[in-house]
């Protein structure tokens, strides 16, 4: 029995030692607010203009800090199978395209050019996301109000970040967004949909399976980015997705998950 104990305990260190090299391939997500202000979101921050002067040179900041990683690919939240996103970036980088308001232009297109970068990684994937269905659900078993308010605490939330932004610089808000206790907020939105259904009609929890659905799909397209243990991918994506990614990445092994905080020194 002590030969099967001590045999079990060397294959269990084995596979750990495969599964953690000590050169792993290292992802970071950045959380972002829209800043061309799309409204595709069910609560929208509203962004000011991201090409004022002011805004531009905090952009600049932004990307300053953002070297600090030493991307080797950045990824962006635009459609996987996008040919518009390559030829845009291409024309970007003969100077013949002018960046718009969107996040991928402002901070992906304008970050890959500067390091160098030959192609830049849409990795986005579509995914259903049935609300009304919970709305409904929680209509007819009588807790509207409950749902009603649980969906204006969201709001607040994004209000915070509206304000938060006009009183600040780009950079800080977006460590402020992409701090632990922001993103811990926004997953826990999704949890409290889970109690929002009944064997029969399973209408949060099935939001909630679709919405990790589509994330773990976009996980997937970040991982097939990687070709070396020495790849450091940047992942641009909207802040809603910021805590499930990050969780994917601390829950994968053979990677290494970093924060915004370990380039600006926030903790």
């Amino acid at each position: 029995m002590r030969k099967i104990f001590l045999f079990l305990a060397v294959l269990a260190i084995s596979v750990v030692s495969w599964a953690q090299p000590d050169a792993r391939p290292e992802i970071l997500v950045l959380g972002t607010y829209h800043m061309s202000n799309p409204g595709r979101d069910i609560y929208n921050m509203q962004a000011d203009d991201v090409q004022s002067s002011k805004r531009q040179q905090e952009i600049a900041q932004l990307i300053e800090v953002l070297k600090r990683f030493h991307p080797t690919k950045v990824a962006i939240e635009a459609d996987i199978d996008s040919q518009k996103v390559g030829h845009e970036y291409s024309d970007y980088v003969a100077g013949k395209y002018t960046l718009s308001r969107n996040e991928i232009d402002q901070i992906g297109y304008r970050l890959a050019k500067e390091l160098g970068h030959h192609a830049i990684y849409p990795i986005d994937v579509e995914g259903e996301f049935p609300m009304q269905r919970v709305a409904n659900y929680a209509k007819a078993s009588g807790r509207a109000e409950k749902f009603d308010a649980m969906m204006a605490g969201m709001g607040t939330l994004v209000k915070e970040q509206d304000d938060f932004l006009r009183s600040h610089t780009v950079l800080d808000t977006l460590e402020y967004m992409n701090s632990d206790s922001m993103a811990v907020k926004g997953m826990a939105f999704y949890y409290a949909i889970v109690p929002y259904g009944e064997p029969g009609d399973y209408a949060g929890p099935d939001l909630l399976a679709l919405w990790y659905q589509r994330n773990i799909r976009i996980y997937h397209n970040i991982v097939k980015l990687i070709e070396s243990p020495n790849e450091r991918i940047l992942v641009i994506y909207g802040a809603g997705h910021l805590g499930w990614l990050q969780q994917d990445i601390a829950n994968d092994a053979t990677v290494r998950l970093r924060k915004l905080a370990d380039l600006s020194g926030q903790q």
